[in-house]
């Protein structure tokens, strides 16, 4: 009877080394799938060929909105040393034909509301390009904020001088 013991001792602790073996390879076959996965599909995001780049502009060349120009203006902005002057004219690409007549029906408080937010901007900040670009975003929050039937999509500077 212990020599039967004994065998059966060994038969349980050769199946569990083995069952040990077989989750350790599933857990690193697991872990090197994963790792492919991510390693080889953020490749993809980040490298795009000339066609589907040529596509995805097309895609947005398509998707353009209507355009409404808002006239050339010159606002003084705040400086220590001496008189700044910002001279701008922007046109606001909106999602829908509706905000296009809203902007256009609403435009002496959208001027109004846009003169408010760049006559507190200083010089450095509206002399860079992280500067024009946190404009443009506080320009299209605060005229979304604004309007009622439509958003706007994209602001364009077509013309932006700080003297």
């Amino acid at each position: 009877m212990a020599k039967k013991e004994a065998a059966d001792t060994e038969k349980s602790g050769g199946s569990k080394k083995t069952l040990i073996i077989i989750v350790a390879v599933l857990v690193l076959l697991i872990g090197a799938g994963i790792g492919a996965f991510l390693f080889l599909g953020g490749e993809k995001e980040e490298k795009m060929s000339p066609e589907e780049e040529q596509a995805q502009l097309a895609m947005q060349a398509k998707s353009v909105g209507p355009m409404v120009n808002i006239d050339s203006f010159i606002i003084n902005i705040l400086d220590d040393q001496e008189s700044r002057y910002l001279k701008a004219a922007i046109t606001l690409e909106v999602d829908t034909e509706e905000a296009a007549m809203e902007i256009n029906a609403r435009m002496p408080q959208l001027k109004d509301a846009i003169l408010l937010l760049i006559g507190n901007k200083t010089f450095g900040e509206l002399n860079d390009l992280q500067g024009k670009i946190q404009l443009r975003a506080e320009l299209i929050n605060k005229v979304n904020s604004i309007l009622l039937k439509g958003k706007v999509k994209r602001i364009y500077f077509t013309d932006f001088v700080v003297q």
